[in-house]
């Protein structure tokens, strides 16, 4: 009788603990896509990947250093590996290149699909059941996006195309990461930032314009906020299913409209608020749904050993 309870309690906590890394590494996230749309305004995309990456080393280096360098061969499906390099450097490059000609607000709102992507293909390839209740919820939340975020004209173009791609990309990457929970946060990571450095130096050919000391600083510090992020929703993903978590990638047009209103003094509208409402009560439905479902997520969902 006591071990079912101290069991269910442990698996509580597991969700817990993912639910509140998700929320953190989105504020993280939310924070990285204001400075790299502030960045991108002066730099070309591939200057910005550059750099960004070579500053994610400061907090790499010395989690590689605690590992040992060794640990980074010994991959777990390398075929997924490289698949998640790939969707994650195409995610960070096109979210770029679409910022750089589109408002962050239209290339959110192409992202914010991403959930309703992450809750279709977690049902298809890691078999996690998804209630209707919360497909609907799912679908509200999305709603609400699409009315606090009401594309441009210009959202019809080659830039949105760039966001709609990386969008996949995005909740590709999300899929891969759950599948790869027997490997490292610190493998998974090294490896992306590995990836959108050398497709950064690539697209920075004829394109360099020496930064200044506070550009390349604010560069730098871009990819420690975005390996912080990174770190935090790979840890998240082994922590929780896939489809539990996705929908809180919705706490990121929050934290828009809050970086909005700091830093470049944009009121938030009416469509705004009503559709922050809708996103916030779609989530917390899904939140009560997830304490009145049965989770299939054991407490073994992080193998031992894995940092």
């Amino acid at each position: 009788m006591t071990q079912p309870v101290a069991q269910n309690s442990t698996i509580r906590n597991v969700l817990v603990a993912g639910i509140l890394l998700m929320l953190a590494g989105d504020f993280l996230f939310a924070l990285n896509d204001a400075m790299g749309k502030w960045l991108v305004a002066s730099f070309s995309v591939g200057q910005v990947v550059l750099i960004r990456s070579i500053g994610a080393f400061f907090v790499l280096g010395p989690m590689i250093a605690h590992q040992g360098t060794a640990k980074l061969f010994r991959m777990e499906r390398p075929e997924l590996q490289v698949l998640r390099v790939v969707a994650t450097t195409l995610d960070t490059a096109l979210f770029y290149a679409a910022v750089v000609y589109l408002p962050l607000a239209d290339v959110m709102s192409f992202y914010m699909a991403g959930p309703i992507y992450v809750a279709a293909l977690s049902h298809l390839l890691l078999g996690e059941k998804v209630g209707w209740r919360r497909w609907v919820a799912i679908l509200l939340g999305f709603c609400g996006v699409v009315i606090m975020l009401k594309p441009s004209t210009a959202a019809f173009s080659l830039s949105s195309g760039f966001a709609l791609v990386g969008s996949f990309a995005f909740a590709f990457a999300i899929i891969l990461s759950r599948r790869l929970r027997g490997t490292s946060d610190t493998n998974l990571v090294t490896w992306q930032t590995i990836g959108t450095l050398l497709v950064g130096a690539v697209l920075t050919i004829g394109a360099w314009r020496t930064p200044s000391a506070l550009d390349f600083g604010a560069m730098l510090l871009l990819g420690i906020v975005s390996c912080g992020a990174h770190l935090m929703i790979t840890r998240a993903l082994k922590l929780a299913p896939a489809s539990t978590l996705a929908p809180l990638h919705y706490t990121l047009l929050l934290w828009a409209v809050v970086f909005g209103l700091v830093f470049f003094g944009d009121v938030p509208s009416p469509r705004i608020l009503i559709g922050s409402g809708i996103v916030v009560l779609a989530g917390l439905f899904i939140f009560h749904r997830q304490k009145v479902v049965d989770t299939t997520v054991p407490p073994e969902n992080v193998p031992k050993g894995v940092n």
